[in-house]
């Protein structure tokens, strides 16, 4: 499931909670994780590993869909209590997608830190700086669809899960979801597509 995060509603947060049910992240163009000063989770795990040695060894080194991960901090806006509700994650989420505009246009590490604390209950995913030149992941896919429809490249994601097999939900039910509930199904081909093959 995808949404703009700047229109994430505490009612968005709980549909991807009860309907998708993997993790509720936020994906960032590169440029805005740039001017928020953002880094790979990766290279803080590579930077501290000398002091905790269990970071070295749990690098995900051997990923078997990809060549890295793209986590980054987990925040809270700094208006939350505990930043795990409904109303708080949406509220982190949105104010991402406003500070998020914001960053297009140059540097807001300091913005950031006033607004949002680490650690918190939203993974940031920080996409590949070539976007899907570089890596073809749900990050990338859905800040490049994000692109082209003219909105700010900041979005909320989640994965659709199936409760039944215990694996992602096939396309099949997914495509029969969305038609239920009005929504749109794409596939990473579409966006490549709708991008000019790019």
């Amino acid at each position: 499931m995808v949404i703009a995060a700047e229109s994430v509603a505490a009612k968005h947060v709980a549909t991807m909670r009860r309907y998708a049910g993997g993790l509720i992240c936020v994906a960032l163009h590169p440029k805005i994780a740039g001017n928020f000063g953002l880094p790979y989770l990766t290279e803080i795990y590579e930077n501290a590993s000398s002091r905790f040695n269990v970071l070295l060894s749990t690098r995900p080194d051997d990923l078997p869909y990809d060549e890295r991960s793209a986590f980054s901090l987990a925040v809270n806006h700094r208006r939350t209590f505990t930043g795990i509700t409904d109303i708080d994650r949406a509220l982190t989420i949105r104010e991402l997608g406003k500070l998020g505009a914001k960053a297009l246009n140059g540097s807001m590490q300091e913005e950031f830190g006033r607004n949002f604390r680490s650690p918190g209950h939203v993974p940031l995913l920080r996409a590949a700086d070539g976007l899907l030149a570089e890596r073809k992941g749900h990050t990338e896919f859905v800040v490049t669809l994000a692109e082209l429809a003219g909105i700010t490249p900041v979005v909320a994601i989640c994965e659709m899960l199936d409760a039944e097999t215990g694996k992602a939900l096939s396309l099949k039910v997914a495509n029969e979801y969305a038609n239920e509930n009005g929504l749109l199904c794409l596939k990473g081909e579409d966006i490549v597509q709708a991008q000019g093959g790019r």
